[in-house]
Parts: structure tokens; C-alpha cells; sequence
């Protein structure tokens, strides 16, 4: 391949990820080496070192936990390194295996080389995450200079449609491991965002480890002994309350079947518990609590009431759960929609504004405006009753301000004879930093000797349309400038380092993609064993062991033949325990 591609869309989850392409004056989702276009945000390494990137590697999270990492997207744009054998990886070289092997996937169902992609970030991503979804994208030889929100991103693939309509809509964001609230209006054409809220701990990941816990007391209350403290242990739970939680989506009960769990006196339970809609609501009632705030300060912040919302989008995987769904209607008093695939809506977003930025002519009369969803601003001294109160925030740029932005305001000096400041920027709500996230600071130094506030100095903030800050300081009596360098903020690369991380991951071993679909069966199949017993059990053991056999022969046919066979079989096992 030679032929220089489109630029792709990327949707990076945290449970699953999927990469879409404007084709033929729409946006489409493009499969993986499965045939699925959703891939499984998960790595995995073998003994041998070779590392299994997607369905594979979220199948072993049941088998072989300790060997697998999942949900890494939450903890970008922080210093938290994951184990994997033995190596230590961040959560942007992580995320580079992913974006490297949607790029892969796209270079083959396109027939080109791609070389840029539009990546979408959730929208209360701060600028250290954001950053570091950028370095992940270098690692993984990719240009990414446009990131785009989440919700904004289906707004523009639902927008696409509805262009020449006035609506305003609340589009509610529930992924794997975020929530995300935004206010938008559509006019002839125009997608104006008029305010954005989050919360990056809050998402599916939470509503299964909430599950888990329930499943977890139920057994040790019927078991009348903990639970032993094990990996594989918590794995098995924690996929069985995945499991529970699609199933009461459908459905208002859900059995739990949990063969042979560890106990912590060295005894072994098996475990049949039926879980109702109304039990896993209530262990999820905090969290569908937490769900109103967003909204309610999303709405607040475009000075909108539910009333005046005439539409309610629903958007990823996690709001299939009927109660995410009856908190919308509750709060808007009126059904919420699900007008596109809720797993594929941001990628096909993704998919618009990169037609977008390439100019398609098809989306030419298209324009889409953002919003900076956090407040950011700088430390000052200040005085209050006569008292000098230190580390007070001090807002320059507002939460709910149309991006691109440029926003300025001076401050003096606070002490006679200061040669020095210190301007620490801060990006939040809160009115004293110290509860706000510290992004990094600026020394501006050499000032002039001089009294108490004479000297003054300007501070500008720039958010760009990729939600990416510039900071600039100018001394008015000199005209000394200088910018804020994030290079060494948490989890924040240099372009060194991106480099020596790209050369890593290029001398990693990575498992062939040709064999992917093997390898996929039985890891499935593999996980599905470790839940059975009995007759199911063995039969299932009998199709690993066959498409082993068969893999062992490189008889391809027959492999084809055993593999199709082994897929059923797992899926039937599986139906028949839902």
C-alpha cells in the first residue's frame, strides 16, 4: 500500500474502541481483522512475550487477569504505569496498541496508507488528557491534530441528518468509563454546543464492579465464608456481573452461574444466584444518583430548562441499561432516543469532522462550534477583612466560553521590591486552587524593583479547538513574554520520549493478525469453559482441544472448518446461560 488514505475517525474507549470513514457521503464504521467493527480496549501478553491487542485480550481478562489490562483511558495523562509481564507500560503507550491497530485495520479494509485521524476524548477530559491522547497517537504513527468531545461528535453524525431542522438537543454520553452531559442547538446547518458536564469516574465500569459486589456478598452470605482474595477470582465475578447487566437491560431477571469459586478456607462453592432489575438498581443507586448532577449543571450552564429541550439523544453502550433511560425521562418528561447505534455514534462523528477538516464539499454547509468545559484561571494573593488570604483562584477563561478562545486579564505585583512571580494555572470550579487540578506554572522573572503593584503583568489563555491550552505572560512595562510548556505536566511525554516510545512498540512482539480469528475463538471459548461443569463442559473441551489439534496440523480447511464449529458452540453455551 502507497496510495496515501482519508483521514479516519477514532473513537478510543475505554471498554471498546472503533475506527469510521466518510465513504460515499457518509460516515461508516470499518471491521477488524474479526469482521466486528467494535475492538475491546484491552491488551494482553503471552509467556512468550507476544502481546494480543483486542478480542483476544479481553477474553483472557477472565483467565488470565494478572496478564491483562483493561479501562487504562482512565487513568490518562497521569504518571500510573500498568504491568505487563515484564514490562511497564503508561496508559498512552497502552492506548498507542489500540489506535496502531485501528489504523491497521483501516489500512486493510481501505486498500491505503493512513497517516492522519480525528480522535474524540470525552468532553470533561482535561488538557493533561488530552495532551496524552495526542502523545498515544504519535506513538502510534498517526497525526491526530483535531480532537473532537465525545457528545459533540455525535451530535455531528446525528446532525448530519436533522441539518436543516431547529432543534435543541441534550445529548447523555454513558461509555465504559465516563459520563458526559451536552447542550446543544442545531440551525440550518449550525451544531453550536452551548455547555458540556462530566464526570470521568463515572461509566459502565462502575455499574459492573457494583454488580460484582453484590454477586460477591450473596456468596459468601450463602457460602458463610469469604470469598478468597484472588485475581482470578474477581475476574470470574466481574464477568459474571457483565453479564447480569446486559441481561437485565432486556430483561427484569438474570442468573449468575459461578462454578467453583475459591473460598477463603479453602474450599470450593458452586453458585447459582438470580439477581432482579430492582436488587441491581439498588446497588447501583448512588450511581444513577450521580448521574442527575451533570445534566442538571449542564443545563444551568446553557441556561436552558428540561422544557425547552426538544430532544434527548442517548449515546454509548452503557445507556442500554433501562435505568439510565428513566432518569433521562424522569428529568426531561419525555422518552430519551437512541436514533444511532449507541456504540458506533461517536466514531461516526469522528468520521464527519474528519470530512470536515479534508473540506468534503457534502459537509461544506456544515459548522460545528465548542465549548470549554472547565474554568481556567491562576493562584493570586488577595485580601479580605484586611487579611492577606493566599492561593485564591482566580478565573480567566470560563467554563461554557465558544472555542477557539483567547481571554486576558492583568494582575500586579503583590510585595514592594518583587523581582519574581510564579503563575500556577489551575483549570476547575472551585474558589481556592488548592481543590482545583494544577496544569503547570509559569516563573516570570527580572522584574524591576519596585513598589507593591506597580509593576503589572498580563496573563492570556488560549483553548483551541481541540480543547488544548496555550498560557502567555506579558510584562506591560517591558514587553517580556513567555508561554506555558505542558511537556512536564503528569503523564505528559516530550517528543523524545513519544520518539524512543514509537521505536518500543515497533520492536514489540505482536501476535500475527492473520491468526487473530483463531486466537479469538479459543480465548472465548477458553473463558466460557472456566464458568461451566459437567457434560456442557466437556463437549466444549472437546471443540478446544479439536481446533487446537487442527491448528497444530496447519490444515487450513479443516482450521476454517473446526473454528466456525467451536464459535457456535460457544455462542449456543453461552445463549443457554442467559
Amino acid at each position: 500500500m502507497t496510495d496515501k488514505g482519508p483521514i479516519i475517525g477514532i473513537d478510543l474507549g475505554t471498554t471498546y474502541s472503533l475506527v469510521a470513514v466518510w465513504n460515499d457521503g457518509v460516515p461508516m464504521a470499518l471491521p477488524n481483522a474479526l469482521g466486528e467493527v467494535l475492538t475491546p480496549s484491552a491488551v494482553s501478553v503471552l509467556p512468550d512475550g507476544t502481546l494480543l491487542v483486542g478480542a483476544p485480550a479481553r477474553a483472557r481478562a477472565i483467565t488470565h487477569p494478572e496478564q491483562t489490562v483493561t479501562s487504562f483511558k482512565r487513568e490518562m495523562g497521569t504518571n500510573t504505569t500498568f504491568a505487563l509481564g515484564a514490562r511497564r507500560m503508561s496508559p498512552q503507550e497502552l492506548s498507542a496498541l489500540i489506535l496502531a491497530t485501528l489504523k491497521r485495520d483501516a489500512e486493510i479494509a481501505l486498500g491505503c496508507v493512513i497517516e492522519e485521524a480525528v480522535v474524540t476524548v470525552p468532553a470533561y477530559f482535561g488538557d493533561a488528557q488530552r495532551q496524552a491522547t495526542r502523545d498515544a497517537g504519535a506513538i502510534a504513527g498517526l497525526k491526530v491534530e483535531r480532537i473532537i468531545n465525545e457528545p459533540t461528535a455525535a451530535a455531528l453524525a446525528y446532525g448530519l441528518h436533522q441539518r436543516h431542522r431547529e432543534l435543541k438537543v441534550v445529548v447523555l454520553d454513558l461509555g465504559g468509563g465516563t459520563f458526559d452531559v451536552t447542550v446543544l442547538e442545531i440551525i440550518e446547518g449550525v451544531i453550536e454546543v452551548q455547555s458540556s458536564a462530566g464526570d470521568t469516574r463515572l461509566g459502565g465500569d462502575d455499574f459492573d464492579q457494583a454488580l460484582a459486589e453484590l454477586i460477591s456478598h450473596r456468596i459468601e452470605r450463602d457460602a458463610g465464608t469469604p470469598i478468597a482474595d484472588s485475581p482470578e477470582s474477581r475476574a470470574r465475578i466481574l464477568e459474571a456481573a457483565r453479564g447480569v447487566k446486559h441481561r437485565l437491560s432486556a430483561g427484569v431477571t438474570a442468573r449468575a452461574a459461578l462454578p467453583e469459586i475459591a473460598m477463603a478456607n479453602g474450599t470450593f462453592q458452586s453458585m447459582e444466584l438470580e439477581i432482579t432489575r430492582e436488587d441491581a438498581e439498588d446497588a447501583w443507586w448512588e450511581l444513577i444518583e450521580r448521574l442527575r448532577v451533570p445534566i442538571a449543571r449542564a443545563l444551568a450552564d446553557a441556561s436552558k430548562t428540561p422544557s425547552e429541550i426538544d430532544e434527548v439523544l442517548l449515546v454509548g453502550g452503557s445507556t442500554r441499561m433501562p435505568c439510565v433511560s428513566r432518569v433521562a425521562a424522569e428529568m426531561f418528561s419525555r422518552l430519551p432516543l437512541s436514533p444511532l447505534p449507541p456504540d458506533e455514534a461517536v466514531a461516526m462523528g469522528a468520521a464527519v469532522q474528519a470530512a470536515l477538516k479534508s473540506k468534503n464539499r457534502a459537509v461544506s454547509d456544515l459548522i460545528v462550534t465548542d465549548v470549554a468545559p472547565f474554568t481556567l484561571g491562576i493562584a493570586v494573593v488577595t485580601q479580605f477583612s484586611g487579611r492577606r488570604v493566599t492561593g485564591v483562584f482566580a478565573p480567566i477563561l470560563e467554563r461554557g466560553t465558544v472555542i477557539p478562545a483567547s481571554r486576558v486579564k492583568t494582575f500586579q505585583t503583590t510585595d514592594h521590591n518583587q523581582r519574581s512571580i510564579k503563575v500556577e494555572i489551575f483549570q476547575g470550579e472551585r474558589s481556592l486552587c488548592k481543590d482545583n487540578r494544577l496544569l503547570g506554572h509559569i516563573e516570570v522573572a527580572a522584574l524591576r524593583a519596585a513598589p507593591a503593584g506597580e509593576i503589572a503583568v498580563d496573563v492570556r489563555f488560549t483553548y483551541d479547538l481541540n480543547g488544548i491550552v496555550e498560557v502567555e505572560t506579558t510584562v506591560l512595562e517591558s514587553g517580556a513574554k513567555r508561554e506555558l510548556v505542558l511537556e512536564q505536566a503528569p503523564g505528559r511525554l516530550t517528543k523524545a520520549e513519544i520518539a524512543a516510545a514509537r521505536k518500543a512498540m515497533q520492536r514489540l512482539k505482536l501476535h500475527p493478525r492473520e491468526a487473530l480469528p483463531n486466537t479469538t475463538a479459543l480465548a472465548r471459548a477458553d473463558a466460557l469453559y472456566s464458568e461451566l461443569s459437567g457434560a456442557e463442559r466437556h463437549f466444549l473441551g472437546e471443540g478446544i482441544a479439536a481446533l487446537r489439534s487442527a491448528i497444530e496440523a496447519q490444515d487450513e480447511p479443516l482450521i476454517k472448518s473446526v473454528r466456525e464449529e467451536l464459535i457456535a458452540v460457544t455462542k449456543a453455551l453461552r445463549a443457554q446461560r442467559s
